[in-house]
């Protein structure tokens, strides 16, 4: 399966201010220094990783909304120069217009696209029951449960068709139940439509259950410190894939991964 992302020795180094030095000092930051991995075509990445690790900025970089220091990041084999239709970006935060339907809120792109309005209606409500939000389409964000509105943003970048998904930590907010729900139905949409998918979050449970191979990132500076492998073949037709041998050690396994540094500095 042919490479459909590669970051080669890409850094991001940050201005900021330097508080040590007092007002209007600055320092530079080095958010994440030599990543060099690569995704392929329909792979679902996750990423996890601490606090400042530069899982962000990871994403803001794939998505084109900033630039690499050094390095450069191919789609295709072309390297990323700034946003992109290829792409699709779902974040945390819902980022709806309130004003608007669901059905609105995800012609909208569409619309400014220059889509024709029969297309745009088909595309929107097919999106909208890919993610379950048949009978949904004319309620208003406010209207809506919290997994409901993610479940409008993922149709809204869906509907533009990119190559590959960003999300960044999309079910963060929701509740335990709903976040499992909308993980299953995640994995749904992936398995029907081929999408490439990256997805960032703190939840190992989440990075395993999602994910054919999870990036665990380290920090100071970040960095992609290994990639695992998930051998888990039927996430959606196991009852309860969690309690799967496979994923306990798997789990345990990238769990020991993000506290190697805690140890070794606990030994010194």
């Amino acid at each position: 399966m042919a490479d459909k992302i590669r970051f080669d020795s890409v850094t991001k180094v940050f201005t900021v201010r330097d508080t040590e030095k007092g007002k209007g000092s600055k320092k530079e930051f080095t958010a994440v220094k030599d990543l060099n991995f690569s995704v392929k075509d329909g792979e679902f990445l996750t990423l996890v990783g601490p606090s400042g690790c530069g899982k962000s900025t990871l994403l803001d970089l794939l998505g084109g909304l900033t630039k690499p220091t050094t390095g450069r990041i191919l789609l295709d084999g072309k390297e990323i120069t700034g946003p992109g239709l290829d792409r699709g970006i779902v974040f945390q935060q819902y980022a709806l217009f309130p004003w608007k339907t669901a059905r609105g809120n995800v012609e909208f792109g569409l619309e400014a696209k220059g889509v024709s309005k029969k297309e745009r209606n088909e595309l929107t409500q097919y999106f909208l029951s890919l993610v379950g939000l048949e009978g949904f389409e004319d309620r208003f964000p406010h209207e809506l449960s919290g997994g409901m509105k993610q479940r409008v943003a993922i149709a809204r970048s869906l509907a533009f068709n990119p190559d590959v998904l960003l999300m960044d930590e999309p079910f963060a907010a929701l509740d335990a139940q709903t976040r499992e729900t909308l993980q299953s139905e995640l994995l749904r949409i992936w398995d029907k439509t081929k999408k490439t998918i990256i997805f960032i979050t703190h939840g190992i449970d989440e990075a395993v259950y999602l994910g054919q191979r999870v990036a665990v990132m380290s920090t100071n500076p970040g960095t992609v410190k290994y990639m695992v492998d998930i051998p888990l073949d039927s996430r959606l037709n196991e009852v309860d894939i969690r309690s799967h041998a496979e994923f306990v050690k798997a789990r345990h396994h990238i769990w020991s991964l993000l506290h190697e540094k805690v140890y070794q500095a606990a030994s010194i």
